[in-house]
C-alpha cells in the first residue's frame, strides 16, 4: 500500500532554512588569538548548550557561560566577552532557495512549521532576518522545555501543526534528529542542499 503523502511541512532552522558562514567565527578567533574552532567547540558542548535550548538559562546566561569558558584561553574576563559578543553579533543568513521552496508549498495550502533547537533569542533572530510572516508555527525547544530528538518534541510540533505525524514531513540536517522523527512517527528527510527539493516537492501532496 503506497505511504500517504505529507500534508504538511516541518523544517530545521539551523543548517537548513538558516545558514551560517564560518569565516565569521574564525575571523573572531584570528582577531583575540585564539585557537580555530575553539569559539564552537566551547559554545556547543552539551553541557552549556542543554540547559539554554530548554529554557532552563537564557541565551544571554549562556553567552556569559561560554565567555566563562573562554576565559582561560585569552587571560582576561573581559576580553573573553567581548570575543564572544562579537561572534553572537553575526545571526546567520536565511538560504534563499529553502525560502522560496516555503513560500511555494505555504502558497499551495500546506501548513509550514519550523521545528528547531534554540533558545529565547529565537523571536528576535526570526524578525532580524524576515522571517516572521513566513512560517505558520515556531516549535521552539527552549519554550517547550524539550528538544530534538526526544519524541515528545515531535508529538508537541505535530500538535501545533494540527496534523497527525505519519502526514508531517520533518527535514533537518542532523542524523539524530531525522532518526527521532521517524521514531515518533513523522517521515522525515536528512536535508544535504538544494537538490533535495525536488524529493520534497514530491513528497508533499499539493
Amino acid at each position: 500500500m503506497a505511504r500517504e503523502r505529507a500534508t504538511a511541512l516541518l523544517v530545521d532552522f539551523d543548517g537548513v532554512l538558516r545558514r551560517w558562514d564560518p569565516a565569521v567565527a574564525a575571523g573572531v578567533e584570528k582577531e583575540y588569538g585564539l585557537s580555530e574552532g575553539v569559539l564552537g567547540e566551547i559554545a556547543m558542548s552539551w553541557g552549556l548548550l542543554q540547559p539554554v535550548l530548554t529554557g532552563r538559562v537564557s541565551h544571554a546566561q549562556w553567552v556569559q557561560s561560554v565567555a566563562d569558558a573562554l576565559t582561560p584561553s585569552i587571560g582576561d574576563p573581559a576580553r573573553a566577552r567581548a570575543a564572544v559578543d562579537q561572534w553572537q553579533r553575526y545571526r546567520g543568513e536565511v538560504d534563499p532557495e529553502v525560502l522560496a521552496f516555503v513560500r511555494e508549498v505555504r502558497a499551495a495550502g500546506v501548513r509550514v512549521g519550523l521545528g528547531t533547537n534554540a533558545t529565547d533569542l529565537l523571536d528576535a533572530d526570526l524578525a532580524a532576518l524576515g522571517l516572521t510572516d513566513e512560517l505558520d508555527v515556531v516549535v521552539n525547544s527552549s519554550v517547550l522545555g524539550v528538544h530534538k530528538p526526544a519524541k515528545e518534541y515531535f508529538q508537541a510540533a505535530c500538535e501545533a501543526l494540527a496534523t497527525p505525524a505519519k502526514r508531517v514531513l520533518f527535514v533537518d540536517d542532523e542524523d539524530r534528529a531525522v532518526s527521532g522523527a521517524r521514531v515518533a512517527g513523522l517521515p522525515a528527510y536528512r536535508w544535504t542542499g538544494a537538490d533535495d527539493l525536488r524529493y520534497l516537492r514530491a513528497a508533499l501532496a499539493y
